[in-house]
């Protein structure tokens, strides 16, 4: 269908950044005053809604016999900055871990849809403020910066939300942990170690 419009067109939502100002909610909405402005007005129409992150062709993890992890952001999924979420599907089988993680700018709400597993997490002073098994039906909120790994008990399935429309972690193992980016002359002073 084509809809032919006279005058100025605007879609009605709530501002992204809350505004004060009671002259701006008396008066329509002048030039666009940034990029973010202009992105729903024009993409209405073609902007895709929906993605199946339950697909294993779609994941961003996948190992064969461990699980795989999807994630969906606004980069995949446009209308997700509107709603500012992204979200994460999980399946790890067997005693399979993730490897331990923290978000970087989004709190987390990691629910359980099948299976169990042993939930650790720790606070930004290394402190342990959660170490226990949950299963299916129990919510687990994660807030930003706290560390925390995800142990399979027997084929563990998850979804979680994070409060950022591109939420980002980081690893505290493997190839791109922020320790082994750390030089080892910092370590061994943040650990009170020697260098051997």
């Amino acid at each position: 269908n084509i809809v032919r419009v006279k005058g100025p067109f605007q879609v009605v939502r709530p501002p992204l950044r809350q505004s004060y100002e009671s002259e701006k909610w008396r008066h329509p909405r002048g030039p666009p005053q940034s990029p973010q402005d202009n992105g729903l007005e024009e993409t209405i129409c073609s902007m895709r809604t929906h993605e199946n992150i339950d697909d294993p062709a779609r994941a961003d993890v996948y190992k064969p016999n461990l699980g795989r992890v999807t994630s969906v952001n606004s980069l995949t999924l446009p209308i997700l900055q509107y709603v500012r979420l992204s979200a994460t599907r999980g399946i790890i089988q067997g005693n399979s871990m993730v490897l331990p993680k923290y978000n970087m700018n989004a709190n987390e709400i990691l629910y359980c849809t099948r299976g169990q597993a042993r939930i650790q997490v720790v606070n930004d002073n290394g402190q342990n403020v959660l170490d226990q098994q949950v299963q299916k039906g129990q919510l687990v909120v994660i807030p930003q910066g706290f560390a925390y790994v995800v142990q399979s008990q027997n084929n563990f399935e998850w979804i979680s939300f994070k409060t950022n429309a591109n939420a980002m972690i980081s690893t505290l193992a493997g190839r791109t942990s922020a320790l082994r980016a750390l030089p080892l002359e910092v370590l061994t002073n943040a650990y009170r170690v020697s260098l051997e």
